[in-house]
């Protein structure tokens, strides 16, 4: 398929009274993408959050991210069921997950196919909240998601401001990578919206932007979000004139549309006015060959 239609979601936060009303709000903007003919909808990190305005919202965090993670099975369940009931690939944002061999806590990212089958990728750098108030532990594994679409790659949030991340998974045939984000203040996403557009020009591939927005001040797991959700392009004659094919307004409730041609990333990678992710094999050589001058 050369030609992909892709939904990135601004997600907002808000209280809710029962698990019911979460499924609304996400089966509402599943059915939004379906509306417009999307083979891919891509929610945020930790928008399960929401959740927790269900419990306790004074408990201590590292209490609530475990109650957060009893909602794996139905969340699962649910997300399951809309994808097949789309017929679109759907990027489920993340939720934790509580290992139950180690007892460990882990951020997951499923991505779920138009059969209803999913497959996960782990957050594999924790940001210092996660690491020191939530104590959620790291995987360690980069997936590559080969689907009818294309092949695409994942990376949460922080991830993505690890360039050799990126970089492996477009040597791999990745044209598209999702970025599902949750940042609390502007210069947070800033660093992930830079860092995602990075990506773009150093390895010729498309991001799809999908960060939280909306607050609830009297919860402290989110009392704040800032977010403006974006599908971003390389920076070469065949694309957007500034790299960004769409984005949304800053902090309000909605989705983002785009087309992606992916044979455009394929002539780009083999005949563009740059070839960075080529060259980049003569950048691993240098670094290998890495020299201290002393003068």
């Amino acid at each position: 398929m050369d030609r992909v239609r892709v939904a990135a979601v601004q997600y907002y936060i808000r209280h809710i009274d029962s698990f019911d009303d979460f499924r609304a709000q996400v089966a509402g903007l599943v059915e939004t993408a379906q509306g417009y003919d999307c083979h891919l909808v891509a929610f945020s990190e930790y928008f399960t959050v929401q959740l927790l305005t269900l419990d306790d919202v004074k408990r201590p965090l590292k209490e609530q991210v475990r109650s957060l993670a009893a909602h794996v099975p139905r969340f699962t369940e649910m997300m399951s069921e809309l994808a097949k009931e789309s017929g679109m690939y759907i990027v489920g944002g993340t939720i934790p997950v509580i290992d139950e061999g180690s007892d460990a806590i882990y951020n997951e990212c499923r991505v779920f196919a138009p059969s209803g089958e999913y497959a996960v990728q782990g957050k594999l750098h924790m940001t210092r909240f996660e690491k020191e108030d939530w104590q959620i532990s790291p995987r360690s594994g980069l997936k590559i998601f080969d689907t009818s679409i294309g092949k695409i790659a994942v990376m949460i949030c922080y991830d993505v401001e690890f360039p050799e991340l990126a970089r492996v998974a477009a040597r791999a045939g990745a044209y598209i990578l999702v970025v599902p984000s949750w940042t609390d203040h502007r210069e947070g996403f800033l660093r992930v919206r830079y860092c995602a557009h990075a990506r773009c020009v150093e390895n010729q591939l498309y991001v799809v932007h999908s960060p939280t927005v909306g607050s609830i001040p009297s919860m402290p797991a989110i009392s704040l979000n800032y977010g403006q959700a974006s599908i971003l392009t390389p920076c070469d004659y065949p694309f957007a004139r500034d790299g960004i094919l769409k984005e949304g307004i800053p902090n309000q409730e909605t989705m983002v549309i785009g087309d992606l041609n992916l044979e455009t990333i394929a002539q780009s990678r083999a005949d563009g006015t740059v070839l960075p992710l080529r060259d980049s094999e003569h950048s691993a050589e240098v670094a290998a060959k890495l020299d201290v001058v002393k003068l």
